[in-house]
């Protein structure tokens, strides 16, 4: 006859003891690795900055391309979303996809790229990717004046004290107030010490003129995260205080530039 095999209940002490075991380690997980959040919130008015790259994709859909960065340099490679995610994701960090959008209004193409940042604060492989730049691409260059026609969520403050800066290449507009959550996508060391807001920077590739018009050529917009007492502080050299370009007062100045210069001394001497 086979020999029978009696299993023997654990007693309750014990599985009181493993169930409250599992419960444990359930706790410490949740402890130690933060949940993924379902929706995240933008931290400015623009809706965009601050969110998640699912996000993006829910207002946006799928997008038309991926592109990546060459270094530093603005030189790109651009591949199909379906190549991206079967091959070319898996040679990259996540972070190193920007998620591109094409558009053609009034004749011009707008091409949208969104720049991620991976939440340091996640421990992952495959942290949550966070909107930290947009960049707005126009072929050809379009005036100043043009832009809010052709960006939607771009929507500039008119008022004339609005903080407004130039360089030789750049425009620089703030907008609204600042937002403490915005620390979340800055690669500033410091960037606990400064106050962070929703800022429009403006390029023209082949440079702007000193007498500035709402007629300026510009190909590129971005929606950055900036400090306005930051480049009070360690940027007066490189950013010129100048009239917000979206205030009525800029557009009703005189399109050509002023003539009345200042001569230049004349030495004199005596007889």
């Amino acid at each position: 006859m086979p020999m029978q095999h009696t299993t023997h209940p654990q007693p309750l002490v014990a599985r009181g003891a493993r169930g409250m075991l599992k419960w444990l380690l359930v706790v410490a997980l949740c402890v130690v690795l933060p949940s993924t959040p379902l929706h995240a919130t933008p931290f400015f008015e623009d809706g965009i900055l601050g969110l998640t790259q699912q996000e993006v994709h829910e207002k946006f859909g799928i997008p038309h391309a991926i592109r990546s960065r060459k270094a530093a340099l603005r030189v790109f490679s651009y591949y199909s979303p379906k190549d991206w995610e079967k091959y070319f994701s898996k040679l990259v960090s996540p972070e190193n996809g920007e998620d591109v959008y094409t558009y053609s209004r009034d004749g011009i193409q707008v091409r949208y790229a969104f720049v991620y940042i991976p939440d340091r604060r996640e421990v992952s492989d495959f942290p949550t990717l966070y909107v930290r730049r947009v960049e707005v691409e126009f072929t050809p260059q379009v005036p100043i004046k043009a832009i809010p026609g052709l960006v939607n969520e771009f929507s500039p403050s008119t008022e004339l004290d609005a903080p407004a800066f130039r360089s030789n290449l750049w425009v620089l507009l703030f907008k609204g107030p600042s937002s403490q959550d915005a620390e979340l996508v800055v690669e500033e060391m410091t960037k606990a010490d400064w106050e962070w807001s929703l800022a429009y920077q403006l390029f023209s590739l082949n440079g702007l003129p000193d007498y500035l018009t709402v007629e300026a050529p510009i190909d590129r917009l971005e929606f950055t995260v900036q400090s306005l007492p930051r480049i009070h502080k360690i940027g007066r050299h490189t950013h010129e205080p100048m009239m917000n370009p979206y205030s009525p007062e800029f557009a009703r100045r005189d399109p050509t530039p002023p003539t009345n210069r200042r001569p230049i001394p004349l030495p004199e001497y005596a007889e």
